[in-house]
């Protein structure tokens, strides 16, 4: 890892109980795939970015249905598309340096991997499932509310 695992958990605002969740939420499947040979290797993140998707697409959806009670379904819908695609949560993930501290491959490394908004926006929603499963809903609604809501709502105004 680039940097260290506690540096991260400072910048995100949390401690995790389980360290393991966050080592595989920062796990790139390319980490996984050159290291196979080599033993006690993390799993990859792509299933908690599964869990993660979901997760933020309910918060950011209870958080709209809640702020802007007269806009209909539709508006409601395109809104959250505009806070949850890739290049909002690659946005968030930058201002919290998440690129910098994945484990990937070498090849993936050299290719540019830490900055691309599909692995890094993918680590986010892994990373906001670690939590989850770490602590919980509010611990999740925390980490979406200070790291998504706050960001795409400055990038909107």
């Amino acid at each position: 890892m680039n940097r260290n695992i506690d540096e991260f958990q400072s910048i995100i605002g949390y401690t995790f109980k389980n360290r393991n969740l966050l080592i595989q939420a920062l796990t790139h499947s390319s980490y996984v795939n050159e290291n196979r040979s080599s033993g006690d290797i993390p799993a990859d993140n792509e299933r908690l970015e599964f869990f993660g998707d979901a997760i933020i697409e309910f918060h950011v959806s209870e958080f709209l249905y809640e702020k802007y009670r007269s806009i209909q379904e539709g508006d409601l819908t395109r809104l959250r598309a505009s806070m949850v695609c890739e290049q909002s949560l690659a946005c968030c993930s930058r201002r919290i340096s998440l690129g910098e501290f994945l484990l990937m491959g070498r090849g993936e490394e050299a290719s540019g991997g830490r900055e691309r908004a599909s692995i890094i926006s993918d680590a986010f929603e892994a990373v906001t499932a670690a939590i989850y499963l770490d602590s919980g809903r509010d611990a999740a609604e925390t980490f979406i509310k200070e790291h998504l809501l706050k960001t795409v709502i400055l990038l909107k105004t």
